[in-house]
């Protein structure tokens, strides 16, 4: 694999172009080195270290779904049944079910979602099926919501609910009010977990900007009341399909992202974000944005990626037509029935888990204690059509060393090496051709400490310092390169992202905003992994 630059200058002009003077004198470590190996053979005895360490090849990395719907959605038409199923074709292992809070999910769905649960659970006993639900934030818009309980599950949930979803409790609105009974939620969670009542509950936040609704200070809030229960957020959105250009689609935005803002958006956010780029919400699309200015605190904030399933595009499968207001009486759509023709124009339209969106996690245990215990460490990557089948981080220091997630201690004067490893696509996605990595780019950043503004969303002086672009001809082959950041003497984190290469801002590297009704997702295809972080003493 060549240690390239993206547009062919050299090196030191690259780190010249990219600001990387700033960031040196910033306090942000810039990679003094960098090398590139195509099979990786003799990374571990240059490094003196075992790979299999290096890379946290002690987990098992599974893939999942934290974001889905069913027939107890007002909005959605699958059976639970039907979704563990196409989870279990397209590779997934772990799922989370949230239907969306509502007066009349509450009242009649939560129970009978429940049984069929755990009527898919004995089905399938390899998934790993949770019941959990789609929380209307007060102040905000929607957050996943999932934790164990028992044969008490439903009840809780019900109980949760009724007391702090906004559509139950009239708490729609931006306020501090509503903002305050949020997190009013958020305490209750943890203090049902102090009790032992409920275990290891989490909440990730859903698609975060496609309305605006969730300012940087909620973000901060939110995390800080409740650590280790709110983890993180949506990188990209679920509902991916709806970009798809008429004919064969809805020509819509990718992740329903074609809003402008309203009443209850925070005013601080500028029009790019209520779009995708590449499918990413801008919070993490943007290097030097959002996603960084949270990372810059030093504090865990993991993204995810998901299917946000109600329609799958392609599906045969289709909603009988019922009269109005069946649901508020029933709770529940009817069995969907087979029409025989795929469905391209779908409503919110999606995919199934795994079939295009993946997040993979890092699980040292089998079983629903092995993904929670990953979920909360961060150690997960995500990907977008299949664009590699593999990504490992290993980051390496004073002995010692960690992958995404992770936190490694190391003696101020350090050398950190950073190794990524990708093993690329060989089989065909569900566009029918094998997705290309064309790049893999490695980002830094200083880590600052809490930000003294809750509505910061810029870190600067984060940056890509390097790329690698593979050669040509290698599916199926694993391509590794390494960095090291030399004289380490403060505290930093690093990440990895990675692309298909076919769209970028004109002239740089940057993924490009997404035009709505010309959004075939797979065109324009990008891969994350969650940070790392280094601390220095």
């Amino acid at each position: 694999m060549n240690s390239t630059n993206p547009d062919g200058v050299g090196r030191r002009g690259f780190l010249k172009r990219a600001g990387l003077a700033g960031a040196v004198a910033a306090g942000v470590p810039v990679l003094a080195s960098g090398q590139a190996d195509a099979a990786g053979l003799d990374l571990g005895l240059d490094l003196g270290i075992d790979l299999d360490w290096l890379f946290g090849r002690r987990y098992q990395w599974v893939v999942g779904d934290h974001h889905t719907h069913s027939q107890y959605s007002y909005d959605a038409m699958y059976t639970i049944d039907r979704i563990a199923s196409g989870a279990r074709e397209h590779g997934a292992k772990w799922i989370v079910f949230t239907d969306h809070g509502h007066a009349t999910h509450e009242k009649s769905s939560v129970e009978p979602t429940s049984r069929d649960v755990l009527a898919a659970q004995r089905k399938h006993p390899d998934l790993l099926l949770w019941q959990g639900m789609e929380w209307n934030v007060p102040g905000a818009e929607h957050a996943t919501l999932f934790f164990q309980a028992g044969r008490d599950q439903a009840t809780v949930l019900r109980e949760f609910e009724r007391g702090f979803d906004w559509r139950l409790t009239g708490s729609e609105s931006s306020s501090p009010e509503h903002e305050a009974l949020a997190l009013k939620g958020l305490r209750w969670l943890a203090e049902q977990e102090r009790k032992r009542r409920i275990h290891a509950p989490v909440v990730l936040i859903n698609h975060p900007l496609r309305n605006g609704r969730v300012s940087p200070h909620e973000l901060r809030n939110y995390r800080d009341t409740a650590p280790g229960i709110v983890i993180g957020m949506e990188g990209a959105p679920g509902a991916q399909a709806d970009g798809f250009p008429k004919p064969q689609g809805n020509g819509g935005a990718r992740g329903g992202y074609a809003n402008n803002p309203g009443a209850d958006s925070w005013p601080g956010f500028p029009a790019e974000a209520y779009r995708t780029f590449g499918g990413w919400d801008w919070t993490t699309a943007k290097v030097g944005g959002l996603w960084d200015s949270l990372l810059a605190e030093g504090k865990p904030w993991w993204i995810t990626t998901n299917s946000d399933s109600h329609y799958n595009r392609g599906d045969q499968l289709v909603r009988p037509a019922v009269p109005d207001g069946w649901y508020e009486q029933t709770g529940k759509y009817p069995d969907p029935v087979d029409s025989g023709v795929p469905q391209l124009s779908v409503p919110y339209a999606d995919f199934y888990p795994g079939e295009f969106s993946r997040t993979v996690v890092g699980v040292s245990r089998p079983g629903f204690e092995g993904v929670l215990e990953g979920l909360r460490a961060g150690r997960i990557w995500l990907s977008h059509g299949g664009l590699v089948q593999q990504l490992e981080v290993g980051v390496h220091g004073s002995g010692d060393c960690t992958t995404f997630g992770g936190r490694l201690r190391v003696r101020r004067g350090s050398t950190v090496t950073v190794v990524v490893s990708a093993v690329t696509a060989y089989r065909p996605n569900g566009s029918g051709s094998v997705p290309r990595l064309g790049r893999l780019d490695l980002i830094s950043g200083a880590v600052t400490g809490p930000a003294a503004d809750r509505d910061a969303m810029t870190a600067p002086g984060t940056r890509v310092v390097e790329s690698f672009t593979p050669s040509r001809g290698y599916a199926g082959r694993r391509v590794t390169f390494k960095h090291t950041f030399r004289n380490v003497r403060e505290p930093f984190y690093v990440r990895v992202r990675g692309t298909d290469g076919k769209r970028h801002v004109a002239g740089g590297i940057e993924p490009a905003m997404d035009v709505i009704g010309q959004a075939n997702p797979y065109e324009d295809l990008w891969l994350y992994g969650n940070p790392t972080f280094v601390d220095v003493h």
